[in-house]
């Protein structure tokens, strides 16, 4: 299974793993809701988050008792290459050691293999630091005292499942915020929050997967963005690209607010010194959220290539450009631009479609809405719109310093939500359904999907259009995407797209809210457009 390389890389997984935690106590400090209804909303998105994973986890543990496991990699635990790592010579508990030792399988067998021994053979740095990093540290420090009971393996393999965990509750709490301030509809940010926590490939987020510590620290570095704590954000994106590798897409957003910041600086403002000043930070942050992926190519380079004999090393490591994430892709998973463009493929297609065509049927919405904005990038919305979301703004963080982001704005508005959201239920109740003015409908429409929305839409299309010509599409059609729920959305793909009835879409909106959780890469862009069409 394993191509063994130089015993040598087996004692290079060393590196610090206390940004993690410092991340996640700084990415939280605004949790806190600033209204009534949001301390109700958060605390059900708490409440649901935690209720999904112990639901989930019953579940997990009830098939496995039932039914044989189809993979049968849990068994595959060769001696480290490296006689450094921990061991125990015997456990007090063996059964609850067996029981969690057989629940890593698929990708986990990597995860907790690479936290154990580090990376000793190359196919292993398709799996990123991160998360056996942080792995590591728990087993070594909060269930250090369970090593002598159930093993060393077993508490790795604990110490993943608790950080998948508690990585998924935080990640719907912030994905519940980030919703809020870019639909500015916290009845749609809610519902986009439950939806999450109880999608059906939600088995992935409760396993020994990059999928929730990735959502927790993309979501909260977008959040924390939006903000207007530009350097928080960085960070957070920055450790999101040591999770997965389309950590580094993130640097999207980093791009387009530096851009829209440029902008203003030069046609607006007219100051030479600002436009510097933001093009330098931008440009520097944007390397910031590079620099864990750059730096995990060079560990690996050094590993695998460094000092070796030409003759013996790897191709790749005589490219001119020797990346090692693109060689592994293609030899080990066989991951290429059209390269899964194959007739005996056309099933897996077919079961990806759904997903496929609910994401293409989001960006066509968007676009029919907001042609203009759409089509120059954001650079046609009006003032209103660049100024409600600081991601707009040339020096967001100097904005929350200074007071300018205030929070009397955003109570503000979080009051006139409030106040209409009573009106609505007031008016359900007397009539029995809401008959909102008619130019609310549309002006709401087009003001909720503004210019705001717009990066989300750009990274959907950007990782939609990957997904189908260079990704592995047994990936995004099998039990890690739609194809869970593809059989039950495909009638309803269309629906919010359509002149239908309030209800037919309703159920539409739903249905496909449910596909919003099933990849990171996606959340963003559907989480945040798509729950819009569910306010009454």
């Amino acid at each position: 299974m394993f191509t063994e390389l130089s015993s040598s890389s087996s004692s290079s997984l060393s590196l610090s793993v206390q940004p993690v935690n410092v991340c996640v106590c700084i990415s939280f400090r605004a949790m806190a809701s600033d209204s009534p209804i949001g301390t109700h909303h958060t605390r059900i998105v708490l409440r649901s988050a935690i209720a999904s994973r112990l639901l989930l986890l019953t579940l997990i543990i009830l098939w496995r008792s039932i039914v044989k496991p189809y993979d049968t990699s849990a068994s595959i635990n060769p001696t480290c290459l490296s006689s450094s790592s921990s061991t125990s010579a015997s456990i007090v508990f063996p059964r609850i050691a067996s029981a969690i030792e057989d629940s890593i399988v698929w990708d986990s067998v990597y995860f907790v293999r690479i936290a154990q021994c580090g990376y000793e053979y190359e196919q292993s740095y398709a799996f990123f630091p991160l998360l056996p990093l942080s792995i590591s540290l728990v087993s070594r420090t909060v269930f250090a005292l369970f090593i002598p009971l159930v093993g060393y393996r077993a508490v790795l393999g604990l110490s993943g499942y608790v950080i998948s965990n508690i990585a998924f509750v935080l990640a719907a709490l912030c994905l519940y915020r980030l919703s809020a301030i870019i639909l500015k509809d916290r009845e749609g940010a809610l519902r986009a929050s439950i939806l999450f926590c109880f999608n059906p490939a939600s088995i992935f987020y409760s396993s020994i997967y990059t999928e929730s510590l990735y959502s927790l620290l993309s979501i909260g570095g977008v959040y924390q963005l939006v903000s207007g704590a530009n350097n928080v954000g960085t960070l957070l994106l920055a450790l999101s690209g040591a999770a997965r590798s389309n950590g580094v897409i993130n640097a999207g957003y980093t791009c387009y607010q530096t851009m829209h910041a440029a902008y203003d600086a030069v046609f607006h403002r007219r100051s030479l010194v600002l436009t510097v000043k933001v093009l330098s930070s931008g440009a520097l942050h944007c390397l910031c959220i590079f620099i864990p992926f750059i730096v995990f190519q060079a560990h690996g380079y050094y590993n695998i290539c460094w000092g070796h004999d030409p003759d013996q090393i790897s191709p790749w490591c005589k490219a001119r450009l020797p990346l090692l994430y693109n060689y592994i892709q293609r030899r080990y998973w066989g991951v290429g631009f059209l390269r899964y463009f194959q007739l005996k493929q056309l099933p897996n297609f077919l079961l990806a479609s759904p997903i496929l065509s609910l994401a293409l049927g989001s960006i066509i919405h968007y676009v029919k809405l907001q042609p203009e904005i759409f089509l120059s990038l954001g650079f046609r919305g009006s003032n209103e719109d660049k100024n409600s979301a600081s991601m707009f703004s040339p020096m967001g963080a100097d904005r929350r310093a200074k007071g300018s982001y205030s929070l009397k704005e955003r109570t503000s508005t979080i009051q006139q939500e409030d106040h209409i959201l009573r009106r609505r239920k007031q008016t359900i109740k007397g009539d029995g359904h809401s008959t909102l003015p008619v130019e609310n409908d549309s002006s709401d429409s087009s003001r909720n999907l503004s210019v705001a929305v717009l990066p989300f839409i750009l990274h959907l299309g950007f990782m939609a259009a990957t997904a189908f010509f260079v990704m592995h599409v047994q990936i995004w059609s099998g039990g890690r995407n739609s194809f869970l729920i593809g059989q039950s959305t495909s009638l309803l793909v269309c629906c919010p797209f359509n002149g239908i009835s309030h209800k037919q879409e309703e159920m539409g909106i739903l249905d496909m809210g449910i596909l919003c959780g099933l990849h990171p890469s996606w959340q963003f862009a559907l989480l945040e457009l798509l729950p819009f069409h569910l306010r009454n």
